[in-house]
């Protein structure tokens, strides 16, 4: 599953002195025999990251000085041999690191504008992952085991909140920062949890125009155009695909009264707690025309594990997948960032809903099957 990408970094601030007119980062790494190196990433324009220098640590101290950059940029540390990394923005200035080879995540960064924008983002998202987990597991619980209805609306509403929570932040440091690079990644974060493609143009088009033209910000803008064509209200774009045996399947043959679109994976862990709300919506409803198409976004070499998947939740509708993970050709018609993902179709195939689950999902079926 895509998660949000920079939900599991955790960085604190410092205090910082400039020493350098450019972009240069210097930093102190506790308990490390000289000579071992550190290399410094930058994530380029296919959002891939790609090595661009390298130093090696002498009595537990780095420095390096680094051609400046145009734009600010997504950029972070790694030590061969040890787990994780430390990411920062990169920009003009000197940057401070001091890095704990055994835990790198807890490794605390300084310097610049971008970098302070940055901390406060990295702050706010590792406050909320753990609630959020803990909800999640708990409702994965409740789905499994107890199934107390009563529970499960609680948490769900607990989740929304914090969900909205997030939203909120993020909102509000784009409208505080529009000129800083960490702006761009919270609007493409607000596009991967959910928010109304109208709503994420309109903080695109808070962002500075320097910001639009890096490559961060022209994937969103094309990202954003894409989903454009599977907004509500709109047709839902025709596909064909194979099914677990190899026949062919199409949309326009598909189609119910009421069709939801189910965008999963086996891997995909909040897919497969979903799927059991999924299951009892569509055995209570199928008989008054309401189908399910699963577009399943696995692996190539994995697909037994799908088929396994789909006899194990019982997902008795039709199930489509190239296995070409998430360079499945469906998902990318669709604009797919993250998973699960839901349309939901009319009988014309005019998509009417989408990502709703839990108890959303019968009560936007129920309504759109009396009419």
């Amino acid at each position: 599953m895509k998660y949000i990408f920079l939900i599991a970094i955790t960085l604190s601030i410092i205090s910082c002195q400039k020493n350098h007119d450019g972009y240069a980062i210097t930093g102190n790494v506790a308990n490390l025999e000289s000579g071992n190196m550190i290399y410094v990433y930058q994530i380029d324009a296919n959002s891939q990251p790609r090595i661009i220098d390298s130093v090696a640590i002498e009595n537990g101290k780095f420095s390096l000085d680094l051609a400046n950059v145009d734009s600010p940029n997504l950029s972070f540390l790694t030590l061969p041999g040890y787990n994780g990394n430390v990411m920062f923005i990169s920009e003009n200035e000197t940057i401070s690191f001091e890095m704990y080879k055994d835990s790198l995540h807890t490794s605390t960064i300084s310097g610049g504008k971008e970098n302070r924008v940055f901390t406060q983002y990295i702050d706010h998202l590792k406050g909320l992952n753990q609630p959020l987990m803990e909800i999640r597991m708990k409702l994965n619980q409740e789905f499994t085991t107890t199934k107390d209805s009563a529970s499960i609306v609680q948490l769900q509403q607990e989740e929304e909140a914090l969900i909205l929570r997030d939203i909120d932040f993020k909102k509000e440091l784009v409208k505080e920062n529009p000129d800083a690079f960490t702006s761009v990644l919270a609007v493409t974060d607000m596009l991967s949890t959910g928010v109304p493609t109208t709503e994420v143009r309109e903080y695109f088009e808070m962002l500075s125009q320097e910001l639009k033209e890096t490559s961060f910000g022209k994937n969103l803008k094309n990202n954003l155009d894409k989903i454009s064509v599977t907004e509500i209200g709109s047709k839902a774009p025709q596909f064909s695909g194979p099914d677990p045996q190899g026949k062919e399947l199409a949309l326009n043959e598909l189609l119910g009264k009421v069709t939801l679109i189910d965008f999963w994976a086996a891997w995909c862990k909040p897919c497969r707690d979903e799927n059991p709300n999924i299951v009892r919506v569509y055995n209570k409803y199928r008989d008054q025309g309401f189908n399910v198409i699963g577009i399943s976004l696995d692996r190539q070499d994995q697909k037994d594990r799908w088929i396994k998947a789909i006899e194990d939740d019982k997902l008795d509708w039709p199930q489509i997948s190239n296995l070409q993970f998430w360079d499945e050709p469906i998902a990318q018609l669709y604009g797919i960032r993250a998973i699960p993902a839901a349309f939901i179709l009319d009988e014309n195939g005019v998509i009417v809903a989408r990502d709703v689950r839990g108890p959303d999902l019968e009560r936007v079926v129920e309504e759109l099957l009396s009419k």
